[in-house]
């Protein structure tokens, strides 16, 4: 009798628009270093950075509006494309705002005609909202609403040719979700074998809430929550385990990104080491901490570096440990890089912060959240606020620029503890290069929900939050008319507002420093 053995599996592994395209999609490269490693046949696509650019090149071409402006930037768009990746760009705002304004203009006019406000930071659909499965179906049942359609159809035609068992979804915003869908609708029509395997920290969110493959009416094959690299081996029946692989980003188009160089991102644990906050969707979702030991992030990063050339490392984590911040002050990973921490007594030596300097730190974000004590106190942050202002002074001091993060509308807060926080943020001016604000959301699954009068935030099955009848009637209203009359006009936070780069916020912001 003849053997008789089963062809290897092949798998497209797919990360879907819309989200910022200043760096390659980093879950996607661990999952391809771990399939290599499994000598598993697999296709890399980054669909947002070819989609956005094939809207780009089409609105330039054929200019959908009149408009001087429009006219301006499809004129001037391979310069402006150049320019975003030139760092002498970044040394002068204006000019890498008009760059990166004329680009956005182009996307916003492509997606006008399908009444999509798209830009290179968010996709909003004027129908159909992400939140809910019965839009994101009817998304699949009609693909051609899409505005990136004409991409899609050609690009999975020619990725579908050899036939893959598998193809993979990357979902990790919501601004990604109806173009996922729109984009399994193609899949579905063109190779309906395929199986379509749903991950990324979107989908794990959604299965926290319950979801499951059904709720999209066979649109999905499998949902994967977590970390995706050992569900995924289990799925393609590719047996042990994932061992300890770098991520590979070899299938990457490394130097297309928007960007002044490479950025290389890199996570060095999953979940956050604190888990302590109130109201943190971390916490909520009983995600637990996995880090990475030191010597492997330290040695990974420098392997990476001297094979990659990067201008800075992404470090993804929620918040770098303090253990990690040492380990990488002693064992400098060969270019700059940055990434969010917490405010701690680590931070407020100041020898740590020039041995983080030394080791090649551009910026910290930092999650300061309020300069109301009470409130700090109240939401478990673990944050003294004379800590966080010794911190700033010496991270200044270091070289070390900070990004810092302030949430208004909590539920602790008071019109009074807001104003306390714009106070913080006065005195503390000189040393803070980019703000953040933000007003809260209530996650879902927290349990303090149950203390709360609660309602819906977005009408739909897949909301992660909920809306919430303010204790102490500091509503949302209030809150966004304070952020935008008061808050952001005050003469001494005002050029910090400034300075936040267009659309990229944070990912562009050490090029800046």
């Amino acid at each position: 009798m003849i053997g008789f053995q089963l062809m290897p599996p092949k798998i497209v592994l797919i990360h879907p628009p819309l989200a910022k395209c200043s760096e390659l999609p980093p879950g996607l490269a661990k999952i391809s270093a771990c399939l290599s490693r499994k000598n598993v046949d697999h296709e890399v696509i980054d669909a947002n950075l070819e989609g956005i650019f094939y809207l780009l090149r089409d609105a330039a071409a054929n200019r959908p509006d009149a408009s001087r402006w429009t006219a301006r930037a499809s004129k001037n768009l391979d310069d402006h494309l150049k320019s975003i990746r030139d760092t002498a760009t970044y040394k002068n705002q204006s000019r890498y705002q008009r760059a990166v304004m004329d680009v956005n203009r182009l996307l916003t006019v492509a997606g006008q005609s399908v009444c999509v406000n798209l830009s290179l930071s968010d996709y909003q659909d004027e129908n159909r909202s992400p939140v809910n499965s019965a839009d994101l179906i009817a998304a699949a049942e009609n693909p051609q609403a899409n505005p990136f359609y004409s991409y899609f159809i050609h690009r999975l035609t020619a990725a579908l040719e050899s036939h893959p068992d598998f193809i993979g979804f990357s979902l990790n915003y919501l601004s990604q979700a109806l173009c996922a869908f729109a984009m399994i609708g193609v899949v579905k029509k063109i190779h309906p074998r395929s199986k379509i395997i749903l991950g990324g920290s979107l989908t794990t969110s959604w299965m926290k809430l319950g979801v499951r493959k059904e709720t999209f009416r066979g649109l999905a094959d499998f949902l994967v929550e977590g970390p995706g690299e050992q569900p995924l081996l289990s799925i393609i029946s590719a047996p042990g385990e994932t061992g300890d692989t770098a991520p590979d980003y070899s299938r990457f188009p490394l130097d297309d990104y928007l960007a002044p160089g490479r950025i290389l991102p890199y996570s060095t644990a999953w979940g956050c080491y604190w888990r302590q906050c109130a109201f943190c969707p971390e916490k909520a979702e009983g995600n637990d901490y996995r880090p990475l030991p030191a010597s492997r992030v330290t040695s990974e990063l420098r392997m990476l570096t001297q094979k990659l050339k990067p201008a800075l490392i992404h470090i993804l984590d929620s918040a770098i440990s303090p253990a990690m911040l040492g380990a990488l002050a002693e064992n400098p990973p060969g270019a700059d890089w940055y990434g969010f921490a917490r405010i701690t007594s680590h931070l407020a030596d100041e020898s740590f912060c020039v041995a983080l300097k030394e080791s090649g730190c551009k910026m910290l974000q930092l999650g300061i959240e309020s300069g109301d004590q009470q409130v700090l106190d109240d939401l478990q942050k673990g944050i003294n606020l004379n800590t966080a202002g010794a911190v700033l002074k010496n991270l200044k001091k270091a070289g070390i620029a900070t990004y810092c993060y302030f949430l208004f509308g909590t539920p602790p807060e008071t019109p009074e503890g807001a104003v306390r926080t714009l106070d913080f943020v006065r005195r503390h001016h000189d040393v803070i290069d980019f703000l953040n604000l933000a007003i809260f959301n209530l996650p879902v699954l927290a349990a303090e929900t149950q203390d709360l009068a609660v309602t819906e935030f977005y009408a739909g099955d897949l909301s992660l939050y909920k809306n919430f009848r303010h204790p102490r009637g500091w509503h949302r209203a209030d809150v966004r008319f304070f952020l935008e009359k008061k808050f952001k006009k005050d003469p001494a936070v005002s050029p910090i507002i400034r300075r936040t780069p267009e659309f990229f916020t944070a990912n562009h912001a050490p090029f800046f420093v």
